[in-house]
């Protein structure tokens, strides 16, 4: 099945900016499984909270619901900005390099893969500079006081500290695992989600040359949401040691920390299973955020088409 739209239509500033609060609105759903995966990621050897219920139950019992959102107001005020220069990104990147490897004949899936992933890869590096400093933020609030981190009074208090300690390269400590993490995360699941769909259609019986196929609203859904968790699950089993570090340099670099003393404490405490930290809520999250935020991705598409022909 072979489905063309014009992407550039999805810049535009209107159309970007309601996407962008949609996916704000998946990420307040979805925010809760990240301070379970960070808490998880930085847990000593000898903490209780060695799995995802543990943490749960911690957090309900000293903080109640408010726990399960510790840094969301530092992650809800950069997650707009951060999304309408990811969303930008992507669309203008997928469109350049859909039209380089057309005449290269390659099939459809693999077209879909190179133009998905180098998109996906590219627009987060764009996003990186606002988002890193979001990330360390946030991160130092959802384990403040936990196995003896020090304990902020909000997002500002983080930064001030940060930056009077660090300057402002204390804001964008593990910046160079941020985007080794997130980068080659995004491109694996853009990649993922582009090559599996039409793999998928394929499987349905769709093939290039039906070019009339009109899916059904319910085919279309059920082949995105496949996609999307096919693509959580692949990008979050490759990625997840590098998140892990990342996630712990940011955290516990003010003890003097550096990547490798992290990989070998890691190993040293769990053997190599230990840079899987996390893995579960990780998954749980990419796969859940990323079949929601496809869904949405692509209805708000359909309806841009929709617009151009009226």
């Amino acid at each position: 099945m072979r489905i063309v739209l014009d992407f550039s239509r999805l810049v535009r500033p209107r159309l970007t900016g309601t996407r962008a609060g949609l996916f704000t609105g998946i990420t307040v759903a979805l925010y809760p499984v990240s301070v379970v995966k960070t808490r998880m990621q930085v847990a000593v050897k000898d903490s209780a909270e060695k799995n995802a219920f543990s943490v749960i139950k911690g957090l309900l019992k000293n903080d109640g619901v408010p726990g399960l959102y510790r840094g969301f107001g530092t992650v809800i005020t950069g997650a707009i900005p951060a999304r309408i220069i990811f969303l930008t990104a992507l669309e203008t990147t997928k469109v350049g390099t859909l039209k380089m490897v057309e005449p290269l004949k390659f099939s459809e899936p693999t077209q879909a893969a190179i133009a998905n992933g180098l998109a996906g890869m590219t627009a987060s590096l764009f996003s990186q500079a606002v988002f890193v400093p979001i990330d360390v933020i946030s991160q130092k609030l959802m384990v403040q006081g936990y196995s003896s981190n020090t304990r902020y009074n909000g997002g500002l208090d983080v930064a001030r500290k940060l930056i009077k300690s660090d300057g402002i390269r204390g804001l964008y400590k593990g910046f160079g695992l941020s985007v080794m993490t997130y980068s080659p995360s995004s491109a694996v699941w853009w990649a993922s989600y582009g090559a599996s769909q039409r793999i998928i259609w394929r499987f349905l019986g769709q093939n290039s040359g039906a070019e009339k196929f009109a899916p059904s609203h319910a085919q279309l859904i059920s082949v995105q949401a496949a996609g999307g968790i096919i693509a959580g699950a692949t990008a979050s089993c490759i990625t997840t040691p590098l998140d892990t570090i990342k996630t712990r340099l940011q955290v516990m670099g003010d003890k003097g920390q550096t990547a490798r003393q992290i990989v070998e404490n890691l190993i040293a405490e769990d053997g190599w299973k230990g840079l899987y930290r996390g893995l579960g809520p990780r998954f749980f999250s990419m796969s859940a955020w990323g079949t929601s935020m496809i869904l949405a991705y692509e209805y708000l598409k359909r309806l841009c088409a929709k617009d151009e022909q009226t």
